[in-house]
């Protein structure tokens, strides 16, 4: 788990199988289907039989889900459920910082924001805004169509233009 991430995990109770209801230390409770990452996982394999999973338990102090021998993050915990609900997780900014090389300061001036906001966003200090996640993907699809315009021989990232229909090429 991250040094530094924020919500605290209070409380767990397993549901209908692989179904976790969470609650934290924002005031939110979360349902989360742990089932995918247990069928992909083969050291996870035990936790399928419902009699095991049902035993899930809050690791002290609040750091995770813990079974016998197998434990999940808070900060996964959290990332998955937040995903499942259609909003955007902190693991999915610092995976498209990562993607693109971006430090805290980087991202920033990419997003035309401060460092300190990318920062409490990547630690889940602070939830991430829609519009925020979508100025994430704008920038990535500007950067990408960037190195397509050098390949294609715009020196600069302009767009180049398509010789058979002598228009721009987007």
């Amino acid at each position: 788990m991250k040094q530094f991430f924020f919500p605290r995990l209070l409380s767990v109770s397993a549901l209908a199988p692989y179904r976790l209801r969470t609650t934290w230390s924002t005031g939110e409770t979360l349902e989360v289907d742990v089932e995918p990452v247990l069928r992909r996982t083969p050291a996870l394999a035990p936790l399928l039989d419902p009699k095991v999973f049902a035993r899930a338990r809050l690791t002290s102090p609040g750091h995770g889900v813990e079974w016998s021998d197998s434990e999940f993050g808070a900060d996964n915990v959290y990332a998955w459920a937040k995903e499942q609900a259609g909003e955007v997780s902190h693991e999915m900014l610092d995976a498209w910082m990562h993607r693109h090389g971006l430090s805290l300061t980087t991202a920033a001036e990419a997003l035309g924001m401060s460092r300190r906001m990318i920062s409490y966003y990547r630690t889940a200090q602070k939830a991430i805004p829609r519009a925020v996640w979508l100025a994430c993907l704008g920038w990535e699809a500007t950067h990408k169509k960037r190195h397509m315009g050098r390949e294609d021989g715009g020196a600069d990232g302009t767009r180049t233009r398509d010789p058979r229909r002598d228009r721009p090429v987007f």
